[in-house]
């Protein structure tokens, strides 16, 4: 393909904007910051103009390359993987129990486990209101095409 040439049907350069959904934005930068799994939002071929980006968990195989018992033909392109910070801007610290207690040093254990339930909703509110408009995907070949956002829910 040359540059005047336009991109095969499918191409991962077509995408011209991606749907997530707000809650899996932040259902997946929540477990990428808490675990040490990689969780990314997953845009799948065959690609079209507009792509639903879903929640995912990479496996055994790595960014670029099929998961465990994933088979794919040498000429499909591979699944796009979002990093849910991408997605969000100012991506906010994660409230974690200890700095919950360390605020109400004074409450009962059943107080503090409220306060910390509903500091890590603020904190999922923030993440969901804070997706941005525009992203970078890598599309492989030390390629990225910027694609709009379109956030659902």
């Amino acid at each position: 393909m040359t540059d005047g040439d336009p991109p095969p049907s499918g191409a991962p350069d077509r995408i011209r904007s991606i749907a997530v959904h707000r809650g899996d934005v932040a259902t997946a930068l929540e477990a990428a910051l808490r675990s040490d799994r990689e969780v990314v939002l997953r845009v799948t071929p065959p690609f079209s103009g507009r792509m639903r980006a879903r929640l995912h968990s990479l496996g055994a195989g790595t960014v670029g390359e099929p998961d465990a018992g994933e088979e794919r033909s040498s000429d499909d392109p591979a699944p796009i993987h979002v990093d849910p910070r991408d997605l969000v801007s100012d991506v906010p610290p994660y409230p974690e129990v200890d700095e919950t207690m360390t605020d109400h040093p004074d409450a009962d254990v059943e107080t503090r486990r409220k306060r910390h339930t509903e500091a890590v909703e603020s904190w999922r509110e923030t993440v969901r209101e804070s997706v941005v408009d525009r992203v970078e995907l890598d599309i492989g070949n030390e390629r990225a095409v910027e694609v709009d956002v379109a956030a659902l829910g």
